[in-house]
């Protein structure tokens, strides 16, 4: 049996927290992983593929892989339904709800943290703001009993790790716990300056209301600049809109990943514009040589080097954006796309699987 036992919100497909899962397990091979559900068909061919992953009941539940959100209140009671007693060690990746697992005083729980629960903190007044009348009160009170869960669930966490200093704020604001910073694991080795650069700059992201990029593109639908955007998502039309009046901005929808080396290692300049909690994408980018365009909170903040490897601002609006890539256009700096390249350097697969295995190590000594 193995002496560890990792516990993961959810695996409904393949995305930024399921790799770090995988590289938990290249660390500890042959350990459970406990979830609220695991959709199978999504992850044929990827590196979990016939691992020991063990579910919660919500699995079973008719119609949960088309939209697993809706079951959301039942997703305390599911996490503290896992088992994971007899396993001396639990690791949690959590953005939701898997530091609720229920452990007991001699298990050491470390809870590797990609974010605090977002409506319950972040995102409370934002979400209740859009809401009137009885939807609100009932909102608030469902909002208000999570926050509290999310507190006790808190409790359960002997150790907690942040994917940033950002969020190890978030942490110290939500939770009053202090928290280590391990950076997440990023693929840098599969990128790399190319040569000739292009005269493009470029955009990857999900096309979600918090990634912004409706506004991206209409800033750069006045700017006049040639300007790549990769990705799909809800605001799909919105943007098909915007760029349809924009020649010079062009659509490439998803694209896979072999395909992202390219277009990144060409690239003149990488644009982004949401506050994100880490941002694997502006690390991505600065692997292939490409200097980013970046607003200037969150994780891009410990990721991007303000004026070495990029250029961060500080409005989250369409001239803020404008006014970034016209000083980034009219700046003297020579940018050396190696010098960019060690920077991403910093946060490899290899240095995030070394430290999470010397933490371990750490915290089960010093119980």
């Amino acid at each position: 049996m193995s002496e560890i036992a990792l516990v993961h919100d959810a695996l409904p497909f393949w995305g930024g927290a399921e790799q770090v899962l995988v590289s938990l397990l290249n660390v500890f091979p042959r350990t459970p992983v406990f979830t609220l559900l695991y959709n199978q068909a999504r992850f044929r061919g990827t590196p979990l593929e016939g691992q020991d992953i063990r579910p919660s009941f919500i699995d079973r539940l008719p119609g949960v892989y088309a939209d697993h959100y809706r079951f959301a209140p039942l997703f305390p009671t599911a996490i503290e339904g896992l088992d994971v007693r007899g396993y001396p060690v639990v690791i949690s990746l959590n953005y939701a709800v898997a530091h609720g697992v229920r452990t007991t005083p001699e298990q050491v729980h470390i809870g590797y943290t990609f974010t605090p629960l977002r409506h319950a903190w972040q995102n409370y007044s934002r979400f209740l703001a859009g809401l009137r009348g009885p939807k609100k009160v009932l909102a608030r009170w469902g909002l208000n009993y999570l926050r509290a869960w999310d507190v006790r669930a808190a409790a359960r966490v002997t150790h907690f790790v942040a994917i940033s200093h950002w969020v190890a704020g978030l942490i110290a604001q939500a939770y009053g716990r202090s928290a280590e910073v391990i950076y997440p694991p990023v693929e840098v080795d599969r990128f790399a300056p190319l040569t000739p650069r292009a005269d493009y700059y470029i955009l990857v992201s999900r096309m979600a209301p918090h990634k912004k990029v409706p506004v991206v593109v209409e800033a750069f639908a006045r700017l006049g600049l040639p300007l790549l955007v990769v990705g799909t998502g809800e605001e799909w039309a919105q943007v098909e809109a915007l760029a349809r009046r924009a020649p010079n901005i062009q659509l490439l929808g998803w694209q896979a990943d072999d395909k992202l080396p390219d277009l990144l290692g060409r690239a003149k300049a990488f644009v982004h514009l949401a506050e994100d909690d880490f941002g694997i994408a502006l690390v991505e980018a600065q692997a292939a040589g490409c200097p980013v365009i970046a607003l200037g909170r969150g994780g891009a903040r410990e990721t991007v080097v303000d004026g070495q490897t990029g250029l961060l601002f500080a409005e989250q609006t369409v001239d803020g954006v404008m006014q970034a890539v016209r000083a980034f256009e009219q700046s003297a700096i020579r940018w050396d796309v190696r010098a960019i390249r060690r920077n991403a350097e910093r946060f490899s697969r290899a240095r995030f699987e070394r430290e999470m295995q010397d933490l371990v190590a750490r915290k089960v000594e010093g119980k």
